[in-house]
């Protein structure tokens, strides 16, 4: 008897301990994090998917016909302006400009010899005339030759890199047959469209100040190290996307852009007293965004918000929260709407400063 006596308080005080352990354990998984939104002026960004041009990017093309003789440069050598770079076979051409001027010559010696004459009354003034004027055409067809036999020689109209080359060496090309292209890269035009709404938000904030400054973040999400500014925007609207571009000029002093890359554009937008919560306090239901906010009975109520901006790891809320509102920072997916909760809160710069630092790292 006293055995099963022993055993049933053994027993009892197993059942005691566990219980008491599953209701530790359940009141330390009801402790959740809560805070508030931090209100405080800040900057965030729009970006903008962007097109990135040469300042001046053109084609050269062969303005004579014939065989291409030599090619003086390479594809992505920066060429200096005036340098030469290709030349056609200029033997005809050169044989031309050696016939107008001997022409040119002889037409010159007629007039001078005309002219002697005239100023001692041996010839009229008329044939004089004829004689100056057989001279300039001669001279004319001279210099016209002269433009053939130079259009030989393909020169570098400014500084700039070439690109890739469409004919190779001995190759017969054609009056305007493509050639290369060429790059003037010392400044890059950056193209990016921007929707109708924040056109018009652009446009009465420009009035304040000029040429906005953007931010460009390359294809590998590196930021570009010089700063652009919004030098002009298009006339005109794309009726089919409701967009008009914008045009930004960057400096490209280390040539680190080319031509035809893409990448994005960040304006950087002011706001005053902007409601700023972490992202993590946030879950989606369909296309909405929902928080949990506390009431003064620690009751969790679902409300949706309204997010006008993003940061790394923050949003800003234009609607649906106020300063004062508590919310639910942690533990979104153990409560359900209208659970009643315990929680320790976090103060709302504390919890905005961990995540610019975990942004930073």
């Amino acid at each position: 008897m006293t055995r099963i006596f022993i055993l049933l308080s053994v027993a009892s005080v197993f059942f005691y301990t566990s219980c008491t352990s599953e209701k530790h354990e359940e009141q330390e998984e009801t402790k959740f994090l809560a805070t508030s939104p931090v209100q405080k002026d800040t900057t965030i960004f729009h970006e903008y998917v962007a097109q990135i041009h040469s300042i001046s990017h053109i084609e050269l093309r062969s303005q004579e016909r014939g065989y291409l003789q030599n090619i003086y440069v390479d594809e992505g050598q920066f060429v200096k302006q005036g340098q030469l770079m290709f030349q056609i076979m200029p033997l005809i051409y050169q044989a031309e400009t050696n016939k107008a001027q001997a022409e040119a010559n002889f037409a010159e010696i007629e007039y001078k010899n005309t002219k002697r004459l005239a100023d001692s009354n041996i010839v009229s003034s008329n044939e004089l005339a004829l004689a100056k004027a057989h001279y300039d055409k001669v001279k004319a067809e001279l210099s016209l030759a002269q433009a053939h036999l130079g259009f030989t020689e393909i020169r570098a109209p400014f500084d700039g890199i070439m690109g890739r080359f469409n004919v190779r060496l001995g190759s017969l090309v054609d009056e305007g047959e493509l050639l290369t292209t060429l790059s003037d890269n010392s400044k890059m035009w950056v193209y990016f469209n921007v929707p109708e709404s924040e056109y018009l938000d652009y446009t009465t904030k420009a009035k304040e100040k000029n040429l906005q400054q953007v931010q460009l973040k390359m294809a590998n999400n590196q930021l570009f190290d010089q700063m652009g500014v919004i030098e002009t925007i298009e006339a005109d609207f794309n009726n089919e996307t409701g967009n008009i571009a914008f045009r930004a000029t960057f400096q490209n002093p280390n040539k680190i852009l080319r031509h035809g890359e893409t990448g994005n554009i960040e304006m950087p937008i002011s706001l005053k007293n902007a409601l700023i919560i972490p992202q993590k306090s946030t879950f989606d239901i369909l296309d909405k965004k929902y928080v949990y906010v506390i009431d003064e009975k620690n009751v969790v109520k679902a409300r949706q918000i309204t997010v006008g901006g993003e940061m790394p790891h923050m949003y800003v809320v234009t609607e649906g929260l106020t300063a004062k509102d508590k919310i639910l920072l942690e533990g979104l997916r153990k409560v359900k709407n209208n659970d009643q909760i315990h929680y320790d809160f976090l103060n709302p710069q504390h919890v905005l400063s961990e995540l610019n630092n975990l942004h930073a790292e």
